[in-house]
């Protein structure tokens, strides 16, 4: 079993915020800082992007902002969208999901949700306030396009 999958299976159920809070986990940091995104993901279709999505996954929102700007792939800027999303800066991520273009993961978001809109979901994610069931619902779309796309940057080129 990779490290990644490793990390993954000992929190499944981990259902990460809207918002970015506090520095995320630090277990995670210190095991995942000395291996490069190939390393991690070999063979992957977009391995940095894969590892963006690892770190957003376990609240390492600096982390995943770094490895997601620092990748010109159209993975790279979907994570990035994502990041800052959680920031939350509505526009920012805006400008992302436009260099994002349509993405493959969103027919699969349409096919479970109806429409997909990425902008949308944006203003969604904005509105919905602490504790409210707009906002469970939101976290719970969140979780679902965070696994597609990171399936989708992990999987064999």
């Amino acid at each position: 079993m990779s490290i990644a999958a490793a990390l993954l299976a000992a929190a499944p159920d981990r259902v990460p915020a809207l918002v970015k809070h506090g520095h995320g986990d630090a277990q995670v940091k210190q095991l995942l800082a000395d291996y490069s995104a190939e390393e991690l993901f070999p063979g992957a279709r977009a391995p940095r992007g894969a590892l963006a999505g690892l770190w957003l996954y376990f609240g390492c929102w600096e982390e995943a902002h770094a490895v997601s700007q620092d990748d010109p792939s159209v993975e790279g800027s979907y994570w990035h969208a994502i990041v800052h999303r959680q920031e939350p800066d509505a526009a920012n991520a805006n400008y992302w999901l436009r260099r994002v273009g349509r993405h493959p993961v969103h027919a699969a978001l349409g096919e479970i949700y109806g429409n997909w809109d990425p902008a949308a979901f944006v203003t969604e994610c904005g509105r919905a306030r602490p504790g409210s069931a707009e906002e469970r619902e939101a976290r719970e779309r969140q979780l679902t396009e965070w696994r597609l796309l990171y399936e989708y940057c992990k999987e064999s080129a």
